[in-house]
């Protein structure tokens, strides 16, 4: 019985570091997508669009994905365009130095992570409650785990003889 919660400690350890990898990943996909929106002109985006829509509608005018995408960049403002450049890269941000900190094992990352990570949730959770999209609910559901990952690690980081 000792073995099985020694190699399900294990696991549940290994879990939460491959989760600060694929949240690492994630926070610097999005912090260099941040970037990329602030140094791209609004013109090249548009045009990327055109470019990537036009050959599509030629051949099909009623075309529904290229329709919604065209409708999408019609829609994409200068300002509109600041706001998703400054969202991410702050966003991107705060989880890359959550992810830093709590590899560094870092004691006061551990609560201020459950913070950030609950934070995202509501805010992921109440978009959900406007789109319906089910990439928050994945996303909402990955930071659950996240966070009961985050509190087992600290939990056992304060316990005495802790040896991760």
């Amino acid at each position: 019985m000792r073995r099985n919660a020694i190699r399900a400690a294990r696991w549940l350890h290994e879990l939460f570091e491959a989760s600060l990898v694929v949240k690492g990943l994630l926070a610097t996909a999005e912090g260099l997508s941040g970037l990329a929106l602030l140094l791209t002109s609004n013109g090249v985006i548009l045009g990327f669009v055109d470019w990537l829509t036009r050959n599509e509608l030629a051949q099909d005018p009623t075309d529904a994905m290229a329709r919604w995408v065209e409708s999408l960049a019609r829609g994409f403002s200068i300002e509109l365009q600041h706001f998703y450049a400054v969202y991410l890269l702050g966003h991107g941000a705060l989880k890359l130095a959550m992810v830093v900190l709590l590899a560094a094992r870092v004691a006061w990352a551990y609560p201020a992570a459950m913070v950030v990570l609950g934070g995202f949730v509501a805010y992921q959770l109440h978009q959900w409650t406007i789109s319906g999209s089910s990439v928050l609910l994945a996303l909402s559901a990955f930071d659950l785990v996240m966070i009961a990952l985050v509190w087992r690690e600290w939990r056992g980081m304060r316990a005495p003889g802790a040896t991760h």
